[in-house]
């Protein structure tokens, strides 16, 4: 018995049609008639042809057809994080004229199993700026001349860069808390370096990691002089355990305001408010960052700021579609929207 695959020539001389016309139908980069697609596909289901061997594309386009994106901490994490996911579905929609996939990675992976940045056969890289190890994957990706593209971060003036104006729209959240007239104001961080506990910022202590900085001087320019709590990364569950402890000792001496750099250690801190029984907005305002949809908050519509979460990654995937076609690639810079909610209200009196 023959165990010859059936080609995409079989599938056309079945279908009675040409060589080309079959092969659009499978590729999709070419419209054809309903008619012609399914007389293909029936034909295709006859003689049990799949579509083409995607190895055979591979060494056609010299490529293996894949982008990998990095993140710092464990995978499964990375997708309880909204902002993450919005922005993966648009890097999927800018890789898709390209046929390309994604490869999830890690920055460092403890088991050293499994594909990395060093050995995965990938086209090119996308690294994400809030990790802590963006300068140690930068150097991988760079040793194996591989086109990088970082979101939200500063690796030199050869990377592309799609970057969101976090001073200035950190800056607008402060405004408003100070508008409302807060004076007693901590900072609830991002995470300042890789692998950094949560607890107090102190005076002298260097923030590594771009996004932590950038939002950090947008809201010391209105609030210099605020105490600011670094969380160990961006969840729920962060922000309720650093507000617990923002939020200890007399209620004389507690902050009236929380500025947190991400909506889902808001959301944590206004859980760890109802905890204490300290009322929100009466008696805390808590402010956010990223303007999504944070399950089982109801009824607090955060005070945040809104960015484009989607556009970002879709933008990051044209900046690789670019450098894969030896064309330039942009270099995009996006705006957040200031959006006002039910958690902030004027300080209480007395």
């Amino acid at each position: 018995m023959s165990t010859r695959r059936a080609t995409i020539s079989d599938v056309a001389r079945e279908a009675g049609v040409s060589p080309s016309t079959a092969s659009v139908v499978f590729s999709g980069k070419t419209p054809v008639t309903d008619a012609t697609r399914a007389k293909v596909l029936d034909a295709a289901e006859r003689l049990g042809y799949a579509g083409p061997d995607p190895r055979a594309a591979s060494l056609r386009r010299g490529r293996s057809g894949i982008v990998a994106v990095v993140f710092e901490e464990h995978l499964g994490a990375a997708f309880l994080d909204p902002v993450k996911t919005l922005m993966m579905d648009g890097l999927t929609d800018g890789v898709a004229p390209l046929g390309a996939g994604l490869l999830l990675l890690r920055d460092h992976d403890p088991t050293s199993a499994g594909p990395s940045l060093t050995n995965a056969p990938v086209d090119a890289a996308v690294l994400i700026g809030c990790s802590g190890m963006l300068r140690e994957s930068l150097a991988a990706v760079s040793a194996r001349g591989i086109p990088v593209v970082v979101i939200e971060g500063d690796a030199g003036d050869e990377v592309p860069r799609i970057t969101l104006d976090n001073r200035d729209a950190q800056r607008q959240a402060a405004s408003h808390v100070k508008s409302l007239g807060h004076e007693r104001v901590v900072l609830l961080t991002l995470p300042t370096r890789a692998r950094r506990p949560r607890g107090w910022i102190v005076d002298d202590e260097t923030i590594e990691i771009d996004v932590t900085r950038d939002r950090s001087l947008g809201a010391r320019d209105i609030f210099p002089d605020a105490p600011a709590y670094s969380a160990e990364a961006s969840s729920m569950d962060e922000g309720f355990l650093a507000a617990r402890e923002i939020l200890a000792g007399p209620a004389s001496r507690r902050p009236t305001a929380i500025i947190a750099q991400s909506d889902l250690l808001a959301a944590g801190a206004v859980r760890a408010a109802e905890d204490l029984g300290i009322r929100v907005p009466e008696d805390l305002s808590v402010t956010g960052f990223d303007g999504v949809v944070v399950d089982g908050l109801a009824p607090y519509e955060l005070t945040t700021l809104v960015q484009p979460a989607v556009e970002k990654g879709r933008a990051a995937g044209r900046a690789v579609a670019a450098m894969l076609e030896d064309r330039p690639p942009p270099v995009v810079t996006f705006t957040c929207e200031f959006r006002e909610g039910n958690t902030t209200a004027e300080p209480p009196r007395g």
